[in-house]
């Protein structure tokens, strides 16, 4: 399938996605629960979806909860008072007040059939409600903060299903994982709408994302993570998404895929894993172009995910930032995260290397995510890397000072000498010598792979160093300096 086909089917099945928002008003049955308990709906009062915003009758919640409600036809105003607080809404404006200060909403409240429904979740936290929407069972769950009833009988978002640890993260892709969203979702991109279709994924967006996509075996998956995402309320189309954001699709018509699977895999940061459970190995052409839709085809004839050569003759380098996402790594003497200064010199190297026509760079995270240590290893894996190099600044006496290099395998022998020549180079730090170790990633990558410690967060002087822009910047051409030397690129 060319490009230019694919793209278009893109926009069409966009199309057929927005239609299918707008046009689910009054499609089915809805329910709201107020602390567990089923509230009454009249046939013009049902639960609607808008552009993935959930839109509640906001009568009948608010004469549960006692709350004072006033519509004033003539201007077309909503009124909503309680305890102290007064929302002001505006039947078809984006703009809403609260207690005097404007406040922009997610969407505009609007009028069907004489019924007011205003967003579900801006009047529920505004009124200190808690919030769910279950798009399974097309229901909504209101919990008022003394009932600690949570949302009925749906279950408890936080559970993981073996998925998760303490801090949300999921682990190995058997499920993408179920945690409780991030408290400040004002940035994240959203994810309104998932389906499979022609052999292909296909994700809608509201904001520019770039993806990071790996396979896994045993069984087989093709793993999309979408980094600083979070799920609408709900998605497009009908595609189930339960009050714990997750979800799946059975897949009964294309041979390659069984279920495509979904979750929000991370609080810190908040990303969405999807996970195509695949019934063999198969190849995959990404497109993202920023369109707000990105396609995975299965249909292509050779894998083109992650950054791949592609049989181009260029060299693959993945490219490794440390730590990351809940894991901030060593933390200065003055209070800095290491994982702060691992992606920034990384994403140096990228700026130095975008025009390279010789290497394709593939990054395990460009932003503030946590890849696992075994993710980082697979992404390397499945890319077929030539060479493998983790960024990172380490910790310990006051008195330790320099740089160091680390690899494992004796294979790595010899990119660890060149790497760790240029890095003395460009910090002009105390050379601390290459040294061999039994970590992770150098261990379980099969390409040689280093690891390199650019300086110690412990010393006030190398931690004052490792805070400037232009140290950084050395330390990313030294990088780029010793990859292309090993790889004779020079």
């Amino acid at each position: 399938m060319k490009k230019k086909s694919l793209v278009t089917l893109m926009f069409a099945w966009l199309l057929l996605f927005v239609m299918a928002q707008t046009g689910h008003a009054a499609s089915g049955s809805t329910s709201i629960y107020l602390d567990g308990k089923a509230l009454a709906l009249p046939e013009n009062g049902q639960v609607q979806n808008v552009n993935g915003n959930v839109m509640i009758p906001i009568r009948v919640v608010a004469e549960e909860l006692g709350f004072d409600v006033n519509y004033e036809k003539k201007t077309r105003t909503v009124t909503i008072k309680q305890s102290g607080t007064t929302l002001i809404l505006v039947i078809n404006q984006t703009t809403a007040s609260v207690n005097g200060s404007e406040v922009k909403l997610p969407v505009a409240p609007k009028l069907a059939q004489d019924t007011t429904l205003v967003p579900m979740r801006f009047v529920g936290e505004q009124m200190g409600l808690q919030v769910a929407w279950d798009n399974t069972a097309k229901a909504a769950y209101l919990t008022t903060p003394s009932s600690g009833s949570g949302s009925g009988n749906t279950g408890n978002a936080g559970s993981g299903n073996n998925t998760g640890n303490g801090n949300g993260t999921g682990t190995d892709g058997q499920q993408p994982g179920t945690v409780v969203p991030p408290a400040d979702t004002s940035n994240l991109a959203k994810v309104t709408g998932i389906a499979f279709d022609n052999n292909s994924l296909m994700i809608a967006v509201d904001k520019n994302v770039t993806p990071n996509i790996f396979t896994m075996s045993g069984p087989e998956r093709l793993v999309i993570d979408l980094p600083q995402a979070q799920f609408a309320e709900a998605l497009a189309g009908g595609a189930p998404l339960d009050a714990s954001k997750s979800g799946s699709i059975e897949v009964t018509e294309y041979p390659d895929v069984s279920k495509v699977r979904y979750a929000l895999f991370s609080n810190n940061p908040s990303t969405v894993r999807i996970v195509l459970d695949l019934n063999h190995k198969v190849n995959y052409q990404l497109v993202n172009e920023n369109d707000g839709l990105i396609f995975v085809n299965l249909n292509s004839e050779s894998s083109q995910g992650g950054g791949t050569s592609g049989g181009s003759g260029k060299k693959t380098v993945v490219l490794d930032a440390g730590h990351g996402g809940s894991d901030p790594g060593a933390i200065s003497v003055t209070k800095k995260k290491e994982k702060d200064f691992n992606l920034a010199v990384v994403l140096k190297v990228k700026e130095l290397l975008k025009n390279d026509p010789n290497i394709n760079l593939v990054l395990t995270r460009e932003s503030d995510t946590y890849p696992t240590l075994s993710d980082r290893v697979k992404i390397a894996e499945n890319v077929k890397a030539d060479i493998f190099i983790s960024v990172h600044a380490n910790s310990g006496s006051a008195s330790a000072s320099g740089v160091e290099t680390y690899y494992t395998r004796a294979a790595s022998l010899d990119l660890a000498k060149v790497m760790h020549k240029h890095l003395v180079q460009a910090s002009g730090l105390a050379d601390r010598k290459v040294r061999t170790q039994s970590l992770h990633v150098t261990r379980e990558t099969t390409m040689p792979a280093v690891l390199l410690e650019c300086g110690y967060l412990s010393n006030k002087n190398d931690d004052a160093l490792l805070a400037t822009d232009e140290y950084r910047s050395r330390v990313a051409q030294g990088i780029v300096d010793g990859i292309k030397e090993y790889l004779g690129l020079q």
